[in-house]
Protein backbone atom coordinates (compact mmCIF):
# COMPACT_ATOMS: atom_id res chain seq x y z
CA UNK A 1 0.00 0.00 0.00
CA UNK A 2 1.11 3.35 -1.04
CA UNK A 3 1.78 5.96 1.77
CA UNK A 4 1.18 9.31 -0.08
CA UNK A 5 -0.82 10.18 -2.71
CA UNK A 6 0.14 13.21 -4.99
CA UNK A 7 -2.18 15.46 -6.70
CA UNK A 8 -1.47 16.12 -10.33
CA UNK A 9 -3.20 17.71 -13.39
CA UNK A 10 -2.55 17.90 -17.12
CA UNK A 11 -3.88 18.08 -20.34
CA UNK A 12 -5.33 16.41 -23.75
CA UNK A 13 -4.51 18.98 -26.18
CA UNK A 14 -6.17 19.18 -29.68
CA UNK A 15 -5.12 21.53 -32.53
CA UNK A 16 -7.54 23.03 -35.03
CA UNK A 17 -7.24 20.12 -36.92
CA UNK A 18 -8.12 17.42 -34.28
CA UNK A 19 -4.55 16.43 -33.96
CA UNK A 20 -3.86 15.34 -30.02
CA UNK A 21 -0.32 16.86 -29.06
CA UNK A 22 1.73 14.01 -27.44
CA UNK A 23 5.08 13.88 -25.81
CA UNK A 24 7.64 11.23 -25.80
CA UNK A 25 9.41 10.74 -22.03
CA UNK A 26 11.08 8.24 -20.55
CA UNK A 27 10.65 5.49 -23.79
CA UNK A 28 6.88 6.19 -23.24
CA UNK A 29 4.07 8.45 -25.05
CA UNK A 30 2.47 10.46 -22.83
CA UNK A 31 0.58 13.70 -22.28
CA UNK A 32 1.74 16.31 -20.40
CA UNK A 33 1.01 16.77 -17.26
CA UNK A 34 2.75 17.62 -13.52
CA UNK A 35 2.85 17.89 -9.85
CA UNK A 36 0.09 20.71 -8.06
CA UNK A 37 1.78 23.52 -6.13
CA UNK A 38 0.91 24.45 -3.16
CA UNK A 39 -1.59 27.33 -2.52
CA UNK A 40 -2.35 26.25 -6.51
CA UNK A 41 -6.00 25.22 -7.60
CA UNK A 42 -5.82 21.62 -9.82
CA UNK A 43 -7.04 23.60 -13.10
CA UNK A 44 -4.52 26.45 -12.74
CA UNK A 45 -1.82 23.20 -12.42
CA UNK A 46 -3.03 21.70 -15.70
CA UNK A 47 -2.48 24.83 -17.58
CA UNK A 48 0.77 25.29 -16.10
CA UNK A 49 2.29 22.34 -16.21
CA UNK A 50 0.87 21.84 -20.04
CA UNK A 51 2.68 25.52 -20.69
CA UNK A 52 6.02 24.63 -18.98
CA UNK A 53 6.21 21.10 -20.70
CA UNK A 54 5.25 22.37 -24.55
CA UNK A 55 5.77 26.01 -24.16
CA UNK A 56 2.83 26.59 -25.38
CA UNK A 57 1.93 29.77 -24.20
CA UNK A 58 -1.59 30.28 -25.45
CA UNK A 59 -3.86 27.49 -24.29
CA UNK A 60 -7.65 27.35 -24.44
CA UNK A 61 -8.50 25.34 -21.05
CA UNK A 62 -11.72 22.79 -21.89
CA UNK A 63 -13.83 20.74 -19.82
CA UNK A 64 -12.70 18.62 -17.12
CA UNK A 65 -12.23 14.93 -18.83
CA UNK A 66 -11.25 12.51 -15.84
CA UNK A 67 -9.02 11.71 -13.14
CA UNK A 68 -6.57 8.73 -13.26
CA UNK A 69 -4.34 7.53 -10.90
CA UNK A 70 -1.38 5.22 -10.59
CA UNK A 71 1.68 4.07 -7.95
CA UNK A 72 4.87 4.02 -8.50
CA UNK A 73 7.92 4.06 -6.33
CA UNK A 74 9.10 7.91 -6.15
CA UNK A 75 13.43 7.69 -5.69
CA UNK A 76 13.25 11.65 -4.45
CA UNK A 77 10.97 10.38 -1.53
CA UNK A 78 12.15 6.72 -0.86
CA UNK A 79 8.74 5.34 -1.15
CA UNK A 80 5.64 4.25 -2.97
CA UNK A 81 3.18 7.02 -4.14
CA UNK A 82 0.19 7.19 -5.52
CA UNK A 83 -0.33 9.67 -8.31
CA UNK A 84 -3.94 10.90 -9.05
CA UNK A 85 -3.96 13.18 -12.23
CA UNK A 86 -6.72 15.31 -13.24
CA UNK A 87 -6.98 15.67 -17.12
CA UNK A 88 -8.65 18.87 -18.72
CA UNK A 89 -9.60 19.17 -22.40
CA UNK A 90 -7.77 22.39 -24.20
CA UNK A 91 -7.02 23.68 -27.35
CA UNK A 92 -4.06 25.45 -28.98
CA UNK A 93 -2.84 26.30 -32.21
CA UNK A 94 -0.59 24.27 -34.68
CA UNK A 95 0.96 27.53 -35.90
CA UNK A 96 2.51 27.50 -31.90
CA UNK A 97 6.08 27.09 -31.37
CA UNK A 98 6.54 23.88 -29.17
CA UNK A 99 9.74 23.24 -27.22
CA UNK A 100 10.22 20.54 -25.16
CA UNK A 101 10.86 20.51 -21.43
CA UNK A 102 14.09 18.76 -21.73
CA UNK A 103 14.94 19.16 -17.88
CA UNK A 104 11.53 16.73 -17.13
CA UNK A 105 13.35 14.15 -19.98
CA UNK A 106 10.74 15.13 -22.57
CA UNK A 107 12.61 14.13 -26.03
CA UNK A 108 9.57 15.10 -28.96
CA UNK A 109 6.54 16.70 -28.66
CA UNK A 110 4.18 16.26 -31.74
CA UNK A 111 0.70 16.88 -33.02
CA UNK A 112 -0.81 13.36 -33.68
CA UNK A 113 -3.48 12.49 -36.26
CA UNK A 114 -5.98 9.85 -35.03
CA UNK A 115 -4.66 7.39 -37.98
CA UNK A 116 -1.36 7.23 -35.57
CA UNK A 117 -3.12 7.21 -32.17
CA UNK A 118 -3.25 3.76 -32.03
CA UNK A 119 0.28 2.91 -32.59
CA UNK A 120 1.56 5.75 -30.45
CA UNK A 121 -1.12 4.28 -27.44
CA UNK A 122 0.45 0.95 -27.61
CA UNK A 123 3.88 2.67 -26.52
CA UNK A 124 1.82 4.51 -23.87
CA UNK A 125 0.57 4.08 -20.36
CA UNK A 126 -2.87 2.33 -19.35
CA UNK A 127 -3.90 5.78 -17.89
CA UNK A 128 -3.45 8.05 -21.01
CA UNK A 129 -5.22 5.40 -22.75
CA UNK A 130 -8.13 6.08 -20.34
CA UNK A 131 -7.89 9.65 -20.77
CA UNK A 132 -8.31 8.92 -24.34
CA UNK A 133 -11.16 6.74 -24.40
CA UNK A 134 -13.02 8.99 -21.31
CA UNK A 135 -12.72 11.72 -23.86
CA UNK A 136 -14.17 10.00 -26.95
CA UNK A 137 -11.44 9.85 -28.75
CA UNK A 138 -11.24 6.25 -28.96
Amino acid sequence: MANRTLIAAGGLVENELGQVLMIFRRGKWDLPKGKLDPQESIDECALREVKEETGLTELIMGRFICTTSHEYYDQWLQQDVIKESHWYHMRASIYAPLIPQTEEDIMEIRWVTSKEWPGLLEQSYSTIQQVFREAGLI
